[in-house]
């Protein structure tokens, strides 16, 4: 039978797992798929991956940012002995940020070497249990611990996302389901302050803040435990997909690239990372952002009780902001599908934030305006790092460039969430002029740096427009050698 042609997919069953191995002529052959057998796909891909990310993100969220909605239930009396200056609330908080910076890019390394479902549920149950556990902390070094594991834990799955969304959608399909995945971030934001809300009212014989412990880091271990039998693996080796079914999802992340594929590492594209600045670019535009994001997140709940808001109040007070922004972001998000194009849209959605702390700067006694700019900072906040993460996923031309680049400036975008963390001690208080100040600077920053970065993307594609001809839309690109510097390779601007 050796004269017999090879089919487009061959099995080859190892000791451990199969693996299907589709090569570059039989794809372009036998992959011709009809609109609607795309559309099925993709519906396919939808209704499995996008609930379970997005569910997996909105409590990973929760777990991180509950500390906001545990302060006003008695956390820094229980445990951090009264912290009258606010200053050791602070630590705890951005004690999650330093392993979550550290482990970032060596963790979303080692993801492209890994199941992708194994990898993302030991890593939801890992945060899941530290959450859990967390409810028994009786001092500030036991909440500096679990933060410390949080952060790792988490490390594990943020940045590994985006990556793993390359592997089945394209770049036409990229922003929204990034949206869709971000935005429960900003769901979690109004979900945790209604689960703050009901907790509250809990009658137990220990602090309502443990209980809001328990009750958001078991369902994370759970689900943990659900993705490691339902989340599909990359299309070449996955299950979920039968072989017609395969061969399109090749075909399809194939669309403008053709490179490092499979559970390989290119040595070569982790240094061309390393050197590129426009990484560094999109790392100071994440550390703005970032910093806004993390105060926001552990801090409104305070901003809005500073305004003369009862604790309960101020709990259901935090949930419009976060809805809107969830909504935003996912409208303007596609439209940037739509048009190709996301730099715009970021620039208008950071200056819209900077102006919400311009607002709280300037306006003293009007609730309602300081309320208003609270719906700006998320709004605006929320989009820009929803948008970035799109952006950089279709950009960098390989696999192991995405692998190095996406957490490397996210890991350098964390350091402003370290920043946020510190810039609204209790004793400034309640109107934080330096903290809004600082902010408000960044986020007029970041609009200045997204400018510079999107005129870069685009004088780049005339150029090569210029020098190599204009390349046939979504016709492979070998970018195994040159990455996104590959001739025919054209950046979303």
């Amino acid at each position: 039978m050796s004269g017999e042609p090879k089919s487009a997919l061959e099995l080859e069953k190892g000791p451990e797992k199969a693996a299907f191995k589709v090569s570059a002529c039989e794809i372009s052959q036998l992959t011709k798929a009809s609109p609607h057998e795309e559309r099925r796909l993709v519906r396919k891909l939808d209704r499995t991956i996008i609930p379970l990310t997005c569910l997996l993100y909105l409590l990973a969220y929760l777990d991180r940012s509950n500390l906001g909605n545990a302060r006003l239930q008695g956390l820094p009396e229980d445990a951090l002995r009264g912290d009258p200056t606010g200053e050791l609330f602070d630590w705890v908080n951005s004690a999650f940020f330093f392993s979550y910076i550290i482990f970032q890019l060596p963790s979303n390394l080692c993801s492209k070497l890994i199941r992708p479902r194994l990898f993302m549920a030991a890593s939801a149950i890992g945060w899941g249990t530290v959450s859990t556990l967390m409810a028994t902390a009786y001092n500030p070094a036991g909440l500096i611990t679990a933060r410390v594991f949080l952060g790792f834990f988490e490390a594990c799955f943020g940045p590994a996302i985006p990556l793993y969304f390359t592997l089945f959608y394209t770049k036409t399909e990229m922003g929204l389901r990034m949206a869709f995945w971000f935005g429960f971030a900003a769901v979690a934001g109004a979900f945790g302050g209604l689960i703050a809300y009901g907790v509250q009212r809990a009658v137990i014989p220990f602090s309502t803040w443990r209980l809001l412990f328990i009750v958001e880091g078991i369902p994370t271990v759970l689900l943990g435990v659900v993705t490691f039998f339902l989340l599909p693996d990359r299309p070449e080796s996955t299950s979920f997909l039968n072989e017609r079914e395969r061969a399109i999802a090749i075909e399809r992340i194939n669309r403008g690239t053709r490179a490092d594929e499979g559970a390989v590492i290119n040595k070569s594209h982790v240094y061309m990372a390393l050197q590129d600045w426009r990484n560094y670019a999109g790392g100071v535009i994440f550390f703005c952002m970032n910093c806004s994001l993390a105060s926001i997140s552990a801090f409104l709940p305070t901003f809005i009780k500073s305004w003369g808001y009862s604790s309960a109040t101020t709990q259901l007070l935090t949930v419009p902001p976060y809805a809107v922004a969830a909504t935003v972001l996912t409208l303007l998000a596609a439209i940037s599908d739509r048009l190709q194009s996301r730099g715009p849209i970021m620039a208008g959605a950071s200056a819209v934030g900077g102006i919400g702390y311009a607002l709280l700067l300037s306006v003293k006694e009007n609730n309602h305006v300081k309320y208003f700019a609270a719906f700006c900072i998320c709004a605006g906040t929320y989009t820009t790092i929803g948008t970035i993460i799109a952006w950089y996923a279709h950009n960098l031309g390989s696999e192991t460039k995405k692998a190095t680049g996406i957490p490397m400036f996210m890991a350098i975008g964390q350091c402003g969430s370290v920043l946020g963390s510190h810039l609204f001690p209790a004793s400034q208080g309640p109107d934080y002029v330096k903290g809004f100040a600082v902010s408000c600077a960044l986020q007029f920053l970041a609009v200045l740096c997204i400018a510079v970065l999107s005129i870069s993307y685009r004088l780049e594609n005339r150029a090569r427009d210029r020098i190599h001809g204009k390349p046939i839309p979504d016709a492979p690109v070998d970018t195994s050698v040159l990455a996104d510097k590959a001739p025919d390779f054209r950046y979303v601007p």
